[in-house]
């Protein structure tokens, strides 16, 4: 299914949760034992995310989804879901990671493709986090696919990236989904600085979601960096030409926002400065999905 073709699905769709016989194997129950014993909140929410693919598997088209998010995950969101139909909810519970995928799966293809002269690489930053499904993507359209075990939060990360076969001079598209607001402020603009420097050697393009400020409450434990104007920070670091989507927006839309009066497009209606929403006194969360490039003839000084 393309990303034009994508549609709120019909009744039929979530009618049963049906769950993978492979998700009781010895192996996978084991897994999952482990994963509830030892796992701290950040690392489980790789599973709810896992949770959200599975069950919008009609847009996400994500094949290892259900095997990881586990069955616990993939029950508790599914009765969010049917909880939202019966009550005919102006957004669905995980619409939001839906249309992200989208997002992200679209703007890699056209950076690909934009890039003049040579081939080029992907590095998806985060990957054994969020980014499952765009391995599983770009398997499809690259010529081959190399996994780096690497924390970010390291030193080393980019020394390990590139021992691995990352070239500085090959035109990059760096994906950073689902991955930016876990770090703290300063391991987040390390990450960005380094990227940011690529541009000086050869055509670069950064993909990402940032939250604002309100969004870090719904989860202090777990969200931490944060930018209410990406669209400013980005080329203050020496991007030089940013693009920023909110949910809802005609380039984050995929078909899957059509009531005027959901969340989301509330949310569009207000100016990004507001962070109280007038009407009811909750936080304007918003998720802001940002593509920014440069190359070595447009660093800006």
């Amino acid at each position: 299914m393309s990303v034009q073709e994508s549609e709120l699905p019909n009744e039929s769709l979530w009618a049963e949760l049906k769950l993978p016989d492979t998700l009781y194997t010895d192996t996978l129950r084991k897994l999952h034992q482990a994963i509830e014993n030892e796992w701290d909140s950040l690392q489980r929410s790789a599973c709810q995310t896992a949770a959200g693919r599975a069950l919008w598997k009609h847009i996400t088209n994500d094949p290892l989804a259900e095997l990881l998010a586990g069955e616990t995950h993939l029950r508790n969101l599914y009765e969010k879901i049917k909880k939202d139909r019966l009550n005919n909810a102006r957004e669905v519970s995980g619409v939001i990671l839906a249309v992200r995928t989208l997002w992200f799966d679209s703007k890699i293809e056209v950076a690909i493709k934009s890039f003049t002269g040579g081939e080029a690489q992907v590095v998806l930053l985060g990957a054994a986090k969020e980014s499952i499904h765009d391995q599983e993507h770009l398997k499809m359209i690259a010529k081959s696919l190399t996994r780096v075990e690497a924390d970010i939060r390291d030193d080393d990360w980019f020394e390990k990236l590139q021992i691995s076969g990352f070239l500085p001079q090959k035109n990059t598209v760096w994906v950073l989904e689902g991955i930016l607001y876990y770090l703290s402020d300063t391991h987040a603009m390390q990450v960005l600085k380094i990227i940011v420097e690529h541009c000086i050697l050869t055509q670069t393009v950064l993909l990402a979601d940032f939250m604002n400020k309100p969004s870090t409450t719904l989860s202090n434990s777990i969200f931490h960096f944060y930018s209410d104007w990406p669209d400013h920070l980005l080329p203050s670091l020496g991007f030089s030409d940013v693009k920023l989507s909110q949910i809802g927006d005609p380039d984050a839309h995929f078909g899957l926002m059509h009531d005027p009066l959901n969340l989301f497009n509330k949310l569009r209606q207000l100016p990004r400065s507001v962070q109280i929403h007038p009407d009811d006194g909750t936080p304007c969360c918003r998720l802001y999905l940002v593509e920014a490039s440069g190359s070595p003839h447009q660093i800006i000084p």
